[in-house]
């Protein structure tokens, strides 16, 4: 398909370096305006822009067009504006407000300063088409003129400022260059936008020990602050973000070198600021330089993320479970912002793979994900496809190709990768149980292939995947803060039986899609793969390295045969209980645990190893009152003081994982063919939670479960969408079969 935007010119012009650029062209109609019978504006920008007709936004997105893997894939945005042309009277005003982006991002951690390039540029086409077929087209050329604007720096990690004393005045001219694209890479855009979606006031506003003014918004969240302030000409507001407190100050180390810091101008009237060419993750603001007193009524912290419909919820009798999944809810808003990145406060929020590889079940059932991570999946494949060895990156976009770290910086030369390759498989494993569209199946298998063709290389004779670098059990609550990937679990067993999951899903897929010789090689590599791992790796039940993760891994998986699984269930438990249920346990196996204790029959383990409240464990934050997920599961000390280690992120969604569980085996709700054209409802009671309320918003309809246990036994109420079968298993192991409806049983 032919772009609209084939013959517009990408412009640039020669500007301050942070500041942003305004484009503009004023067009006479080819005929009066109430002519018009449609119109169509599209654009897209080497950087991110915002796009204004007759001094309006055309859209309600932001940071168009987004963050994709930009060498192979640039999308562009269409809007129809038919109702704004025809509104207007005379000539047509077009601009376009450019800004760095992610494009000249200075992205990534150590000094990485990644950028795609250093010229920004835009482009932009409106085509007007009138009642009697003539058709008018306005594109980007070297006749626009463009000017410095009032936004003088802005940066996604440092944030932005503002000078309203230059707004609605002309600014600077600066000269209008072209600058060549290949226009083969521009994609219609495939994920959802970024878009504003609540705003919140403030809880508190207080003084500190040292002086500062400071806001707490009373959520951990991501976005900006807008502000509504009236001052001396000149003056200057400052906001400075963090997402907690220490020492009663705003505790800003974990920022590590993101200033995260916006600044506003004022011009002597009553201003308003809102800072859309940057984000930041945030729950306290500092601010300074407010004149007179700050009011509530003055800030509201604006949530940004893309554009997703809720689909599931869970309450229980626990709040602080309910707390749990309500942090991985606003986990997810954060960190799905244009790409699922890992964080979105510091100088980093990339597109980790290992992060989304744990967390994709958790998130498609909160949110609908199917077109966010389809285009996130694109994004991998072109990435891994292109690639020198056909690799799948750590991070996608994988802005890391670009870095240039610090010299004392000694970043690990990386192969194939357990977990973090696996995205490619595990991701699409999850969109196809959610949604179960065979074609975008189909799209996503040849990553696939290149995953499971670049780890048979690397295999050993032995049919191990025991070579090379693996960040293996990351962030296991018993590794130093400055070596997270120094776990209990060998980072081997770990990657081999992750192998044989993803080789096991790909013949799965192949089947579906009727690749049968495919399905043959995958599934020999699987068979292999768990042979192998049996014969160097299990020993009468026991799995090597005896920890949590690797019994965790191996059941859930099925890696092992029917005695040595019972017997490693119940070296599980007996790990589990010795433990004193704290959680010992990273981004391999925190997403499984739980479910092989409840799948072996240990679901008063599981339960109590989801009640756990004392450090480490998924209810230790929630009483040290988080709002989201922590990336260590003490990222803040039991004293109030801020983990030592420099990755301290409050906002990281994948020790979340578990919220998968919480949703299908406390709530209930699990499909039992793909897209859930076929249910179990299984709800599994345990100590500790006495309700529970689940919802999920599948394609056919609502699915409602709720149960309680009380004097009358355990009660289940279920209501199905029209046409769907469901089997519906109660805790004494009876079952029935149901079509649709709504259903009571009492076990």
């Amino acid at each position: 398909m032919t772009s609209p935007l084939h013959h517009a010119d990408f412009l640039t012009a020669a500007a301050p370096r942070e500041a942003a650029i305004r484009f503009r062209r004023t067009v006479a109609p080819a005929q009066p305006r109430s002519a018009v019978a449609s119109a169509r504006l599209s654009a897209t920008a080497l950087g991110v822009y915002e796009a204004r007709l007759d001094g309006s936004a055309v859209s309600e997105s932001v940071l168009d067009p987004g963050w994709n893997a930009y060498e192979w894939r640039l999308p562009f945005q269409s809007w129809d504006v038919t109702d704004a042309v025809r509104a207007g009277d005379g000539d047509l005003d077009l601009d376009i407000l450019l800004g760095n982006g992610w494009y000249r991002g200075d992205l990534g951690f150590e000094g990485a300063n990644a950028n795609y390039g250093e010229q920004i540029a835009a482009a932009l086409v409106l085509e007007v088409v009138f009642a009697d077929g003539v058709v008018q087209t306005i594109a980007t050329d070297e006749q626009w003129t463009a000017e410095t604007s009032e936004v003088l720096r802005n940066s996604l990690y440092n944030g932005e400022t503002i000078d309203a004393r230059l707004r609605g005045m002309p600014g600077e001219a600066l000269t209008v260059q072209a600058v060549e694209v290949d226009r083969s890479r521009l994609v219609a855009q495939a994920g959802p936008p970024v878009k504003r979606q609540e705003t919140l006031r403030p809880q508190r506003i207080w003084v500190s020990p040292a002086g500062r003014t400071l806001v707490d918004f009373g959520q951990n969240l991501v976005g900006w602050v807008r502000v509504s302030v009236q001052g001396v000409k000149g003056a200057e507001v400052v906001l400075r973000h963090a997402e907690v407190l220490e020492d009663g100050e705003l505790g800003t180390r974990p920022l590590r070198a993101a200033q995260a810091t916006d600044v506003f101008v004022l011009s002597g009237g009553r201003d308003v600021f809102e800072p859309t060419l940057t984000f930041h993750g945030f729950r306290y603001v500092e601010v300074a330089g407010w004149p007179g007193e700050l009011r509530a009524e003055d800030l509201e912290a604006v949530v940004v993320h893309s554009d997703m419909r809720r689909t599931g919820s869970f309450e229980c009798s626990e709040p602080l479970v309910n707390r749990l999944v309500q942090n991985s809810v606003w986990g997810q808003k954060g960190n799905f912002l244009s790409v699922p990145t890992d964080c979105p406060q510091r100088d980093e929020r990339l597109g980790w793979t290992g992060d989304i590889a744990a967390y994709a079940a958790s998130a498609s059932f909160q949110f609908d994900t199917s077109d966010f991570l389809h285009d996130w999946l694109e994004d991998l494949h072109a990435e891994t496809r292109n690639s020198a060895a056909g690799i799948v990156p750590i991070v996608v976009p994988d802005v890391l190709k670009y870095a240039h770290f610090d010299e004392d910086f000694a970043f690990p030369e990386l192969g194939a990768t357990a977990i973090w390759g696996d995205a490619a498989v595990w991701v699409p494993e999850a969109l196809w149980r959610a949604y179960g569209d065979r074609e975008r199946l189909a799209a996503h298998y040849p990553a696939m292939v290149l995953h499971l063709e670049s780890v048979e290389r690397v295999l050993s004779p032995t049919g191990l995947w025991d070579q090379g670098f693996q960040f293996g059990d990351w962030l296991d609550p018993d590794a130093p803060p400055e070596n997270p990937a120094a776990a209990k679990a060998d980072p081997h067993v770990v990657a081999t039986a992750c192998l044989y999951r993803s080789a096991a899903f790909a013949a799965e897929a192949a089947g579906i899609l009727g690749r049968t010789e495919d399905a043959g090689r995958w599934q020999a590599l699987a068979a292999r793969t768990r042979t192998a791992f049996q014969e160097h790796y299990v020993a009468d039940g026991r799995v090597h390295s005896d920890c949590v993760t690797v019994y965790a891994l191996a059941i859930c998986f099925g890696l092992l045969e029917d005695a040595d699984r019972a017997k490693a269930a119940d070296r599980l438990a007996e790990l589990v209980r010795a433990g004193g249920y704290r959680v010992t346990t990273g981004f391999a196996g925190t997403p499984f645990v739980t479910w092989a204790l409840s799948e072996t029959g240990h679901v008063d383990d599981a339960y109590r190893l989801l009640l756990e409240k004392e450090n480490p464990s998924w209810l230790y934050p929630v009483t040290m009152g988080a709002t989201t997920v922590w990336e260590r599961w003490d990222s803040m000390l039991p004293d109030g003081s801020i983990n030592p280690g420099e990755m301290t992120s409050f906002n990281h969604y994948a020790l979340g994982a578990v919220v998968d569980w919480i949703h299908q085996v406390v709530g209930g709700i699990r499909p039992a063919q793909p897209g859930y054209a076929r249910l179990r409802i299984e709800p599994v009671p345990g100590p500790g939670i006495t309700w529970a309320r689940t919802r999920y918003a599948a394609a056919a309809g609502e699915i409602a479960v709720d149960w309680r246990t009380g004097d009358d036994g355990f009660v289940l109420e279920a209501r199905i969408p029209e046409g769907v079968p469901a089997e519906i298993v109660l805790p004494d192991g009876t079952t029935h079969e149901v079509v649709g409806g709504e259903h009571r049983f009492v076990a």
